[in-house]
C-alpha cells in the first residue's frame, strides 16, 4: 500500500514539474516579449529606430551582463528549485529579495532545497514575497510625494544605510554557523578581491555572487572529497 502511495506521489510530482516547465517558459516568454513591446510601440508611434550602429554599442558595452545572466541561472536554479526559479526570474530581485526569502522559508522548515518539500516551500515563499512586495511599492507609490520628507531625513539615513547588510547579516549568521568549513573559502575570496581590486565596488556585487556560489561548489566538492565535509 505505502509503495503505491509512493508510487502515485512520484507521478504527481512529475505532473506538476511538467507543468511547471510549460508555464514556466510561458510566462518567460510573455514577459520578454512585453518588456520589448515597450521601446517597440514608441518607436512605432514616434517613427524613431536606433541605428545599428548605435545599438550594437550598446549592446557590447554590458556584454558582461549576458554572461552573468547565464550563471545566475546556473548558480540560483539549485537553491530555488524550478517553479521558484521562473517566478524569481519574471518578477526580479533575486538577490535582495527572493533568494533571501527562499532560503530562510527552507531554513525554518528544516528542508532540503533539493528536495521534493523544498521545491513546494521555495515556490511559496517567493510567491508571497512577490506578492508582498508588489503591495508595498503599490502603497509606495500612493504614498512617495507626503512621506518624502520623513524618507529623505538626515536622521533616518544611517538607519536605510544598513538595511541590506542587516538583512544578509542575519541570514549569513544563520547559514554560515552551519556549514563553517564551506564558508571560509568564498568569505576569503571575496575579502581578497574586494581589498586589493579596486575596481569591484557595490555595481559589482552581482556579478560576484554568482562567481562565488560557482567557487564555493567547486571548493565544497573537492572538500567532500577529501573527507572534510
Amino acid at each position: 500500500m505505502l509503495a503505491v502511495n509512493y508510487t502515485n506521489l512520484r507521478e504527481n510530482m512529475k505532473t506538476y514539474m511538467d507543468k511547471v516547465h510549460t508555464w514556466g517558459r510561458i510566462w518567460c516568454i510573455a514577459s520578454l516579449i512585453f518588456f520589448l513591446s515597450i521601446p517597440l510601440a514608441i518607436s512605432l508611434h514616434l517613427g524613431v529606430w536606433p541605428r545599428a550602429e548605435i545599438l550594437g554599442k550598446g549592446l557590447a558595452s554590458i556584454a558582461f551582463f549576458f554572461a552573468t545572466g547565464i550563471i545566475e541561472v546556473i548558480a540560483y536554479s539549485p537553491m530555488l528549485g524550478a517553479a521558484g526559479t521562473y517566478l524569481s526570474f519574471v518578477t526580479g530581485n533575486i538577490m535582495n529579495l527572493k533568494m533571501p526569502c527562499a532560503l530562510n522559508a527552507l531554513e525554518q522548515a528544516e528542508v532540503k532545497a533539493s528536495s521534493e518539500e523544498g521545491e513546494v516551500v521555495s515556490t511559496i515563499a517567493i510567491a508571497v514575497s512577490s506578492i508582498a512586495t508588489t503591495i508595498i511599492i503599490i502603497i509606495g507609490v500612493l504614498l512617495i510625494v507626503p512621506l518624502t520628507p520623513v524618507l529623505s531625513s538626515e536622521t533616518l539615513k544611517p538607519a536605510f544605510d544598513q538595511m541590506l547588510p542587516a538583512l544578509f547579516g542575519g541570514l549569513g549568521v544563520a547559514f554560515v554557523s552551519k556549514n563553517w568549513k564551506i564558508a571560509i573559502a568564498p568569505i576569503a575570496l571575496m575579502l581578497v578581491l574586494f581589498i586589493f581590486v579596486p575596481a569591484l565596488d557595490s555595481g559589482t556585487v552581482g556579478i560576484m555572487v554568482p562567481v562565488s556560489a560557482l567557487f564555493t561548489i567547486a571548493v565544497g566538492r573537492i572538500l567532500y572529497k577529501r573527507g572534510v565535509l
